[in-house]
């Protein structure tokens, strides 16, 4: 959530009068995230998040802004699409497909307890059994076939240790391909920063447009990373045990799940490698941007290539 393209209150205003949500009294760009252009919106009528999507084309946009929708009506807390006056969700705006959803409530928390993890657990369990009847499908557009094709751009800013790391694992997963894991729409990117909590409380889960059709585990695995690391890399034993237990008793894992966790967690961990080195040393221009260490999942990455035993270890549900 960055600014790269700028929107005046004049030219937002006028966006505004094909929808139903009141006249604007103040816009506020938001600093955090990578991808697109994001603003909070007040109107007359309540609080919003307007987002201009700088990569994915509008062809694509209906996948992400039809899931919120989907999971919002089963019960997800989760933004909430509106649609304009002539009832679609997507428009555009200075050149950008663009889309305004209901501001959920709450802030990001940086630092989590074993509680917030079994929260989460038991809640990306239910929008994993909630996306079950979402029927509108999208290939995950940062697995594999990504991996390849952006690991030569990177390689170049990496000093000799990093970049085989990186080869190898590239290489080591290509080994695997995980089509008889349980699938289904998930998230992709539920980090500790795109979930707000309203003091105990989920407020809502944002940002899904990294939403996929992927492993339903590889979801689970990413969140782990993100949810229950160290600074070194290493996993927390005690929170890794509240979120499996809690996802798991809601969506039991299966025995073949339990095969395929430290993998899983190497793949979530070079995921999101790969693509914090493409926004360091390759970034977009644009006001606000905001870039995550790479040296963070790095250590991730690292941690688990060397502590297999372990990670089985703690798959425990």
């Amino acid at each position: 959530m960055s600014v790269f393209t700028t929107v005046t209150p004049e030219q937002l205003s006028a966006w505004l009068r094909n929808y139903s949500i009141g006249t604007l009294t103040r816009l506020e760009g938001i600093a955090a995230g990578i991808e697109n252009t994001n603003y909070y919106v007040t109107t007359t009528h309540g609080r919003y998040v307007l987002t201009l999507f700088e990569k994915l084309k509008s062809s694509e946009l209906p996948f992400y802004l039809e899931l919120m929708a989907h999971l919002a009506r089963h019960g997800i807390p989760s933004p909430q699409p509106i649609a304009n006056l002539g009832n679609e969700y997507l428009g555009e705006l200075n050149g950008r497909p663009a889309a305004i959803v209901t501001c959920v409530p709450g802030r990001d928390l940086q630092q989590v307890d074993a509680g917030h993890c079994a929260t989460i657990g038991g809640l990306l369990a239910q929008m994993h059994l909630a996306g079950a009847s979402y029927r509108a499908e999208m290939p995950n557009p940062r697995g594999a076939r990504w991996w390849r094709a952006a690991m030569p751009n990177v390689l170049p800013f990496l000093d000799a240790r990093a970049a085989a790391l990186l080869q190898e694992e590239v290489r080591f997963q290509a080994l695997y391909r995980g089509e008889d894991l349980p699938r289904g729409v998930i998230h992709a990117d539920l980090f500790r920063d795109n979930v707000l909590w309203d003091g105990e409380r989920v407020g809502g889960i944002i940002d899904f447009y990294f939403a996929c059709n992927d492993a339903l585990l590889y979801d689970v695995a990413i969140a782990v990373n993100d949810w229950c690391g160290t600074e070194g890399g290493a996993l927390d034993r005690s929170r890794t045990a509240a979120l499996l237990a809690a996802y798991h008793r809601v969506r039991p894992f299966t025995a073949i799940e339990r095969g395929a966790w430290p993998v899983l967690l190497r793949a979530g961990a070079l995921r999101f490698w790969i693509s914090r080195l493409y926004d360091l040393y390759l970034p977009r221009p644009g006001l606000l941007t905001h870039a995550k260490d790479p040296r963070e999942v790095q250590r991730v990455l690292e941690h688990h290539v060397a502590c297999e035993a372990e990670l089985r270890s703690l798959f425990v549900p």
